[in-house]
């Protein structure tokens, strides 16, 4: 009976370790199973990563390719719209000089028309231009020769009433206009800044003004190109001649 229970409990260990041994084999296949599989996903999963570096590398390299294109045409579009506003201002400029033109035509066609309505050509006007410059200019020569004469005059008139002890003043020039330059009043005379140049003669009278004010009469007694001397006459001041006062005809 011990023999037996000794073989029953011998044959259940040997049945448990192999039972055992069975299921340890089990989970060494299924724990190799699993390493195998986390190996091949971990390998899957570097290829993955590589591939998207690769994939990553080459986006970076478009995107810079993009941003160098983008720049490109920004710069490019830059200069377009630069030119599109030279252009659009060469327009307007040309649409003024046309509508200038366009007025200067009308201008020259109602010009035109005047002419045809005086039966004149614009040459008949041109050389009615030239004629009347022409006649201008001499008619502005004779009235410069005729002043010299009269001035002539005046100083051959003066010098005569020198000598001959007139009294009656010389007439001067309309309007003309001076200043006393200096005043010596120990000897009554002054010196003036004007002379024969402006029409002054010797023994012509000016009235010395100060602010509206009549001060005092001059009589001149020598005349230069752009200075003369005179005396300041008796009985007719009304205050000190100064430097400064203005003399006038």
């Amino acid at each position: 009976m011990l023999r037996i229970c000794l073989i029953i409990a011998i044959v259940g260990g040997l049945a448990a370790g192999a039972i055992n041994f069975v299921t340890v084999q089990q989970k060494i296949k299924d724990v190799m199973a699993q390493r195998e599989d986390e190996k091949h996903q971990k390998e899957t999963a570097q290829a993955d990563l590589r591939k998207t570096k690769t994939e990553l590398a080459s986006t970076k390299t478009d995107l810079d390719k993009t941003k160098t294109k983008l720049a490109s045409t920004t710069s490019e579009l830059a200069t377009a719209n630069a030119k599109v506003g030279e252009l659009e201002k060469h327009g307007q400029e040309l649409t003024a000089d046309l509508e200038r033109t366009r007025k200067d035509r009308d201008t020259a066609q109602q010009k035109l028309s005047q002419f045809d309505q005086l039966g004149v050509t614009p040459i008949q006007i041109k050389q009615l231009q030239e004629d009347y410059r022409k006649v201008t200019g001499e008619r502005n020569s004779v009235i410069a020769e005729n002043k010299l004469l009269i001035k002539k005059r005046n100083e051959l008139q003066a010098e005569l009433d020198q000598l001959v002890g007139s009294d009656v003043a010389p007439p001067l020039p309309v309007g003309l206009k001076g200043k006393v330059l200096v005043v010596d009043p120990k000897y009554d005379f002054v010196v003036l800044d004007i002379g024969s140049s402006k029409g002054l003669v010797p023994r012509g009278e000016l009235m010395v003004d100060r602010g509206g004010k009549l001060v005092a009469k001059i009589r001149v007694s020598s005349v230069q190109s752009d200075r003369a001397i005179a005396n300041i006459m008796p009985g007719w001041t009304q205050g000190d001649v100064m430097e400064g006062d203005q003399v006038i005809y």
